[in-house]
């Protein structure tokens, strides 16, 4: 099985670096970037692909990080509150029972 996964993983790898060498070949031309606060003149288009595509994917790995850490401090908070209300009722349940007479 972990073969079978690596071997999975590994022509992944191949096919995105295959649809990347495609990509620049493809697109040899260069661009100018305006990221808002400089100007970047004469990026090749592939690296500005690459770059984009970085980033996007580590924001969304940060996003789900966040999301992730705000779960797991969601579920630590019930859990204390589980055992609280788990012990108030077993608190509640050794009291003596009123007599009904």
């Amino acid at each position: 099985m972990n073969a079978l996964r690596r071997a999975a993983f590994a022509a992944l790898v191949l096919v995105a670096v295959s649809a990347a060498a495609l990509f620049t070949f493809n697109n040899p031309g260069r661009i100018d970037v305006d990221v808002g606060f400089a100007l970047l003149e004469g990026v090749p288009a592939s690296v500005a692909f690459a770059a984009a595509f970085a980033l996007g994917w580590i924001f969304g790995i940060l996003s789900a990080a966040v999301t992730l850490l705000r779960m797991s401090a969601d579920r630590r908070r019930l859990r204390r509150e589980l055992r609280v209300t788990e012990a108030e009722a077993a608190n509640l349940r050794s009291l003596p029972l009123p007599d009904a007479d």
